[in-house]
């Protein structure tokens, strides 16, 4: 009686065991599904760069960080079998607007001396550099891989946790990418100053618009 008792309690362990199993390996694939750029019916999207927006962040070691947002001149996003394939968005660096609060006017920190500094030569150069581009080139899952072009410089770059979302005809796209600041000689002129700011400024794309 012990060994039949025995015998049905590791059958049902078993059964258990392999219910679980099963309900591991759906979380697992519903979890691999939302790594994945989610499939949709799009074939075409007509950016809206009005609407559109490219929001980044620049921090200072152990400080505080400053915060902004910069339009779009261009931008085009191609889909295939309702997910991105290609494309690429322009950067209009004139548009610059800070969007935090760490500035202290009495000693004569402000938006508007953070937007002229960044504009200067020792950073983006944009009376030379007016913009800056982004080009995909492949895309697998939610990542586009592509090249960035800052200060008339080029490298490979990746916008991350690419997500599209619907809302009947209209349609939103947005990714986040971080690059090396010193790889585009965006740079102080002063060693000192330029290793209290971080290397990495991070962008984080939100591109409107509307089925086509």
């Amino acid at each position: 009686m012990k060994t039949n008792k025995l015998v049905l309690s590791l059958a049902i362990a078993g059964v258990v065991f392999l219910a679980s199993c099963s309900n591991s390996s759906q979380k697992q694939t519903e979890q691999s599904a939302d790594q994945t750029m989610n499939a949709t019916q799009i074939e075409n999207v007509e950016i809206n760069l009005a609407d559109s927006r490219v929001a980044w962040k620049g921090e200072m070691l152990g400080v505080y960080s400053h915060t902004g947002t910069v339009g779009l001149t261009n931008s085009e996003i191609n889909f295939s079998e309702g997910k991105i394939s290609g494309g690429n968005f322009t950067v209009d660096l004139t548009s610059m607007i800070p969007t935090d609060n760490n500035y202290n006017p009495e000693e004569g920190s402000t938006p508007e001396k953070l937007v002229g500094h960044l504009s200067s030569p020792d950073f983006f150069d944009v009376e030379n550099y007016p913009t800056a581009t982004f080009e995909i080139l492949s895309v697998d899952g939610n990542t586009a891989y592509g090249n960035l072009t800052v200060r008339g410089k080029t490298h490979e770059e990746k916008v991350e946790n690419i997500e599209i979302k619907e809302d009947g005809d209209q349609v939103q796209i947005t990714g986040e990418l971080v690059f090396d600041r010193k790889k585009y000689d965006v740079s102080w002129d002063s060693p000192i100053k330029d290793r209290i700011l971080s290397s990495d400024i991070e962008i984080n794309v939100a591109l409107a618009g509307k089925k086509s």
